[in-house]
């Protein structure tokens, strides 16, 4: 299947892509255009229009959009008929082009080791690794009146993190932490697992799934003092490209109570 992509599309995402490089190569501390001084947006400009040099170093801005990790959106991007078709008929469906893709590798399908593989891709694509795509699979997150009326810190930490990188389909293993100060509603510890392992089980971004993450516990439990970090590895990182196996990634986002540092410091000595 060939993807097409307006000249628009391609020129807004190269954009964006010149953008992360000016940052990066000028060592400046924010991606975002309206708080680099007036002097730097004007370079900025200058760079993207006029530098031939800089463009050649962004040649295939699809291509580009991978290696650099950027996610074009919190929400995980959908078709609008993804769920169309029954989880069986995806199976077939996904069973059957795996294995065109293992034909053009020169795999001998009629092998009795491999002769189950696509299909066995096919159904740990749809029923475990992304099941976390469909929203029928979401778990449903019951909370309960606060009538003890806890109101300190409750931690849950070191939750095992599974997913896969949108840019490559390869894992991303980690920790999820987790933070939140209660008001009036509660939620069962179990529940908090179930939440990062339901956002996890798709292809993913680390920050989308960190605020995915956030998101949804804060409007679940109707309260902003939420706290979200993960640390992860990357095997996108550790097993092709760059081949770092030494690194991992860690991403975090808070929002009321924990916007102050000594509240984020208490967070942060519950999980040594």
């Amino acid at each position: 299947m060939t993807i097409k992509y307006s000249e628009k599309t391609l020129h807004a995402t190269k954009l964006h892509l010149l953008l992360f490089h000016y940052i990066y190569k000028n060592k400046l501390t924010t991606p975002n255009c309206r708080s680099l001084r007036i002097s730097n947006q004007r370079t900025l400009t200058k760079e993207l229009f006029m530098n031939t040099s800089l463009k050649r170093d962004i040649s295939s801005p699809i291509e580009n959009l991978g290696d650099l990790h950027i996610m074009t959106s919190i929400d995980t991007p959908m078709r609008h008929d993804a769920f169309t078709r029954t989880d069986s008929e995806k199976i077939e469906k996904i069973a059957q082009l795996f294995q065109d893709i293992m034909h053009e590798l020169g795999l001998d399908l009629q092998d009795d080791s491999l002769s189950g593989t696509p299909y066995r891709v096919a159904k740990m694509y749809i029923n475990e690794l992304f099941y976390g795509l469909n929203p029928a699979n979401k778990p449903q997150l019951s909370t309960f009146e606060n009538r003890y009326g806890y109101n300190k810190l409750l931690v849950e930490k070191n939750i095992r993190v599974n997913s896969a990188c949108e840019h490559h389909f390869l894992p991303i293993v980690g920790r999820a932490h987790i933070g939140y100060i209660a008001k009036k509603k509660v939620i069962g510890l179990s529940k908090i697992n179930r939440v990062v392992d339901y956002y996890a089980h798709r292809p993913q971004v680390q920050e989308r799934l960190t605020l995915q993450i956030f998101n949804e516990l804060k409007s679940t439990l109707e309260t902003d003092d939420i706290i979200v970090l993960i640390d992860a590895d990357h095997l996108c990182v550790s097993a092709r490209g760059v081949k770092d196996t030494t690194s991992s990634t860690t991403t975090m986002e808070y929002s009321g109570i924990f916007a102050s540092e000594s509240q984020r410091n208490d967070f942060f000595n519950l999980l040594k």
